[in-house]
């Protein structure tokens, strides 16, 4: 059976796309045109890639990924890679749903403070800390937020608990966690640890670090989820302007009480070295 061929301008109509995205396509050898006419360079497409080019451009109306698009138009059975394909992005977009009902809340929350219907109660503590050592792991976050540190503390905290457990050591509450920005970098390292056994073991899987002591730390206890810590610093780094001080070092998450699965019990103090301006 004969194909019938189509010049690239008129593929791209029939597709309702751009010529300029068909180029993109066949550049990164997602749907390379069936034939390229070697005097005039000119891109021609059969009919048979039709399929192809309504595929990637259902997917790329769900807010698919090109490389997700390539491997299934890639693969030998089509239908369940597009099956795979349909569930991972139905679960980022459930994803996203969640974090945007989460900052309408937050929206709404702000607008009632601002018209003077439900203001946050914010006490702020500022006291000397001593000094902790603790059992620590180190990750890179592409930035602050829970949507940005959840993730990584998911993937590091299990084998932290897991090298602590065979070193012999115990897993001492609280948990502090510490932030800090990398140098040259839009990353954020974080730091997850246990507080170190009386006398601290060496072993793989995580470091011994003393967190210095702090001369004067803003301490504001947040209780609730993790989703919802971000509003509780954001409170707290305000107050601490409005107190007049500034931050003077790496701040802190240290964990009162999180040991339930529920953590709308959990109890989370939140640190931040600070200075008088």
């Amino acid at each position: 059976m004969v194909s019938i061929m189509y010049t690239i301008g008129e593929f791209a109509a029939i597709g309702r796309v751009s010529v300029r995205m068909l180029r993109h396509y066949d550049a990164i050898g997602i749907l390379p045109p069936e034939h390229v006419d070697e005097r005039t360079g000119y891109r021609y497409y059969a009919d048979r890639q039709l399929g192809a080019l309504l595929r990637i451009v259902e997917l790329r109306d769900l807010g698919c990924g090109l490389d997700e698009i390539g491997a299934v138009l890639a693969a030998s059975d089509q239908q369940t890679a597009l099956r795979d394909a349909l569930v991972r992005r139905r679960v980022e977009l459930e994803a996203g749903l969640a974090a945007d009902t989460e900052r309408l809340d937050r929206i709404d929350e702000r607008l009632r403070a601002m018209e003077g219907a439900g203001t946050m109660s914010i006490s702020v503590d500022y006291r000397p800390m001593d000094a902790v050592t603790v059992y620590a792991v180190e990750g890179r976050a592409p930035g602050m937020g829970p949507e940005n540190v959840t993730p990584v503390v998911d993937q590091i905290l299990p084998g932290l608990i897991r090298a602590i457990e065979a070193s012999g050591g115990a897993l001492n509450e609280p948990g502090v966690f510490w932030y800090e920005a990398v140098p040259d970098s839009e990353e954020l390292a974080v730091h997850v640890s246990f507080t170190a056994d009386a006398d601290p073991r060496e072993a793989d899987g995580y470091e011994v670090v003393e967190l210095p002591p702090i001369g004067t730390a803003a301490v504001l206890t947040h209780y609730g989820d993790m989703p919802s810590i971000g509003r509780s610093w954001m409170a707290l780094m305000e107050q601490i302007v409005a107190d007049g001080y500034r931050i003077s070092g790496p701040t802190r998450e240290i964990y009162v009480e999180a040991g339930s699965e529920d953590q709308s019990t959990w109890v989370t103090d939140l640190v931040a070295p600070v200075e008088k301006v």
